[in-house]
């Protein structure tokens, strides 16, 4: 196996921090390079990591000069896709942070550029690392399941409490004004990751636009659903959003052998840390082997120290550098990303069309991307032009500047003495 260490660089230093908290416990990966535009948060940086051999940029295209291997990408969840193809232009290799694109013709470039420059591309989704996830796969792989027949992935965040940390008071912020089905690979990445098939149908469901969403300002539904069918044939829904008073991270597979859940949020019983199966022997009625419930963790996961959502980021992480060194990993390619990020895509298009049933191309074959090439349909007006999509499918709802006012005021509050809100970082 090579040890080889892998020179990383980050652009974003409040997500990105998981690379740097990641390479003072792992031995496979060395910082080398910051880039923000966030002065305030590259001084912020220098302070936390404290090592005098990593370089700091605040312009993208000079970080991109620097001597190193890979570049994870943790700004702004809906600019991931250009600054991944420069980055893979400019010969470095991709770790990217949620989201990997906002278009379709972002997503038939992105998957061009990696085809055309050779480089790797990694999709860090972490939900499908953490232990209750990272298991079922294993147990899936292995047979212990049987054939996928139905699942449920959740992943409900009510971000209102730190909401102006998130968006700065800012109302034309990415998640003020993304729709309610853009931020899905939580919920549906682990589903697809666990089964390793493809989805290639979705219906959407949106939930009303509450009072949640007017205090925030974000002009969109409370959840998105989709209901999605793989490959397969199975089905599985995903729920996902800020909307909803409680939080709440579940997932549950049901195959031909049985059933494995992790525990309800609700439960206080370790979340996605806790894992119950109730499984049989073979798919014949009555050969059960039980309930049991247990606290799977990888040897990786053992390592982590809990560093990033409970060891997830650091789980990822770990097989990201060790198939880059040569020595494989539990990696998600671009094509399984952006199979992830269809799923909400489409279920937005679903809604808009009333509900309606839609395709989800296989983008892995060359001659369904040219339909899609110039497809520049989301709720961005600076990418969309006339193609802009609403934020919510009845309307984008009017939000009075003092919401906005109020939240901006509560940002510099708790960063006294900043010049400027973060321009890349996705926090």
């Amino acid at each position: 196996m090579s040890e080889k260490v892998i020179k990383a660089g980050v652009l974003g230093v409040g997500r990105g921090s998981i690379l740097w908290r990641y390479c003072k416990k792992a031995k496979n990966a060395q910082l080398v390079a910051v880039c923000d535009k966030w002065e305030d948060g590259i001084k912020k940086a220098q302070k936390e990591i404290g090592n005098p051999s990593v370089t700091y940029y605040t312009d993208f295209e000079e970080f991109l000069k620097h001597d190193m291997d890979v570049v994870l990408l943790a700004n702004y969840a809906n600019e991931h896709a250009p600054f991944a193809v420069a980055a893979m232009k400019a010969g470095k290799n991709v770790i990217s942070e949620v989201l990997p694109a906002q278009t379709m013709a972002e997503a038939v470039e992105l998957i061009e550029c990696v085809e055309k420059t050779g480089k790797n591309y990694y999709y860090a989704e972490n939900y499908c690392y953490m232990n209750g996830p990272y298991e079922m796969k294993r147990l899936y792989e292995n047979g212990e399941i049987g054939e996928f027949e139905y699942g449920e992935g959740e992943y409900i965040h009510n971000c209102e409490y730190g909401w102006a940390e998130l968006t700065t008071g800012d109302p034309e912020h990415w998640r003020n004004n993304m729709s309610a089905f853009y931020y899905c690979t939580h919920s549906a990445g682990p589903l697809i990751h666990i089964t390793g098939m493809r989805p290639v149908k979705v219906v959407g469901l949106e939930c009303p636009f509450n009072f949640r969403m007017a205090r925030m300002g974000a002009k969109k539904g409370g959840v998105g659903v989709e209901m999605v069918t793989l490959e397969n044939g199975g089905i599985f829904k995903s729920i996902h959003g800020g909307g909803l008073s409680k939080d709440s991270v579940w997932y549950c597979v049901n195959g031909s052998r049985g059933r494995v859940e992790t525990s309800r949020y609700i439960a206080k019983d370790g979340g996605t840390n806790t894992l119950y199966t109730d499984l049989d022997e073979s798919e014949a009625y009555g050969s059960g082997l039980g309930v049991t419930r247990y606290y799977p963790r990888s040897e990786i996961a053992k390592q982590s120290g809990g560093v990033g959502h409970g060891g997830s980021d650091y789980v990822a992480l770990w097989n990201i550098f060790e198939d880059l060194k040569g020595n494989g990993g539990d990696v998600i390619d671009v094509y399984e990303a952006l199979d992830m990020w269809m799923v909400g895509f489409f279920a937005y298009q679903s809604v808009l069309n009333g509900g309606i049933t839609m395709d989800i191309p296989d983008l892995r074959k060359k001659e369904l991307r040219e339909q899609f090439r110039n497809d520049n349909r989301c709720t961005d007006p600076k990418v969309a032009g006339d193609q802009l999509l609403p934020s919510y499918s009845k309307g984008n709802p009017i939000i009075d500047d003092a919401v906005y006012k109020k939240i901006r005021e509560k940002w510099e509050e708790i960063n006294i003495g900043s010049k400027e809100a973060n321009s890349f970082d996705e926090v």
